[in-house]
């Protein structure tokens, strides 16, 4: 019955959290470039009595809030991402994007919004003994804003017992929860190849050492690593997603450099590790084969976001609580995507969850131009972060 009042509770400034939403996301910014939004989450959480921190990690900011009592010496951590991505709005919403070429299409608006409606009902019961520690985080997307904070002293300064997050789902149905022990989001690298072979007539392809066929062997020979080279139980992928050489206009021309830029996911060091490996085995064996001159640059970006498993299931029994076992996925397919908060579960126990919103069937895809969070669903992520505060420091 208490577990019920939480969103009855939440649901009586239901209307206020999906206004500030909505402005949220008619005002989107770029990675560090959060001030509006870093502004108007500082000026929310002062009204509410939260302790303030700002720049954190550039525009990030941390609230910080006393429960009834502070005699359990616990403190819990929660974020929020609040970056948008630069993509042209395509949505028709009275409240679309008013900024040319930036929109909220991963709904970390709805993120932000989902953690100041937790910190409202936190700061009006603080029903909790202990300290809470609200994280609201820059530069998500490929900016690594998360060990921009850390590298601040995020957890030096708000030592927190154990961390939470979530993200919106568009692939599962609106107010599911839906986490896993174990791995939930991959590790993401980048790589970039380049060729050196030796150009000329196309009409005389033998005097020349063309880079374009040795591309395409080894872009074919990379595709082998997953399926010849990895176990069947471990999930990896290796993506070359763009190729460059020569020019379209000299179709007799045959040019001496060809360069490939992809992606590599993994779950485990140890897969990357082989991946990485393979790779430069690959790389050094077609340039001796082909007598050209190839280098990789791999740049390892963000780690596997890894939910310690007893923080994961603590997560299940909350959201079966709040919402029964009917709404709650305990063992979701983890996604091949990539997270940030990947670094401060390496630093902190804790876990990253998802909070169905719906739509993937109509085409409201994450990162797509005509993405929208889905406001009725604001509700569901408060009260899941109450409810984790209030089980894991009870009064």
């Amino acid at each position: 019955m208490y577990a019920k009042s939480i969103m009855e509770s939440i649901a009586l400034f239901h209307d206020e959290l999906s206004a500030l939403r909505q402005d949220i996301h008619a005002h989107p910014e770029l990675g560090f470039q959060e001030s509006r939004t870093s502004d108007l989450v500082a000026r929310s959480l002062t009204a509410l009595g939260y302790e303030v921190h700002r720049g954190i990690g550039g525009t990030g900011l941390v609230g910080v809030l006393e429960g009834r009592r502070n005699a359990s010496g616990r403190c819990i951590g929660l974020r929020a991402d609040m970056d948008a991505l630069p993509i042209q709005e395509q949505g028709q919403h009275p409240y679309a994007s008013t900024t040319q070429g930036v929109m909220h299409a991963c709904g970390h608006d709805g993120h932000t919004t989902v953690l100041l409606g937790a910190a409202r009902y936190l700061a009006e019961t603080r029903n909790f003994d202990g300290k809470l520690v609200l994280i609201f985080q820059p530069a998500e997307e490929g900016l690594g804003g998360a060990r921009a904070m850390l590298d601040d002293g995020l957890f030096t300064r708000f030592p927190c017992d154990a961390i939470y997050g979530l993200h919106n789902w568009p692939g599962l149905p609106a107010g599911v929860i839906g986490v896993r022990p174990g791995p939930m989001m991959a590790a993401a690298d980048h790589f970039e190849i380049h060729i050196e072979g030796r150009g000329g007539h196309g009409a005389h392809a033998y005097q020349t050492n063309d880079p374009i066929v040795i591309a395409a062997q080894l872009i074919t020979a990379l595709q082998t690593i997953v399926s010849r080279n990895i176990p069947a139980p471990d999930a990896a992928v290796v993506t070359v997603a763009a190729v460059q050489a020569g020019n379209l206009k000299a179709m007799n021309v045959i040019p001496r450099d060809a360069d490939l830029v992809g992606t590599v996911r993994t779950f485990s060091t140890a897969v990357q590790e082989r991946v990485i490996a393979r790779m430069q085995e690959l790389i050094d064996g077609m340039a001796q084969a082909f007598g050209a001159r190839i280098e990789m640059k791999y740049h390892k970006l963000f780690p596997a976001t890894i939910n310690t498993p007893e923080h994961a299931a603590f997560v299940v029994e909350v959201a079966t609580e709040l919402f029964g076992a009917e709404n709650v996925v305990p063992d979701l397919v983890p996604s091949m995507g990539s997270e940030d908060f990947s670094f401060m579960l390496q630093e902190r126990p804790g876990a990253y969850f998802r909070l169905g919103q719906g739509g993937a069937e109509r085409g409201c895809v994450l990162h797509s131009a005509s993405f929208d969070f889905n406001d009725a669903v604001i509700p569901v992520g408060s009260a899941m972060f109450c409810r984790i505060v209030e089980r894991s420091m009870p009064l």
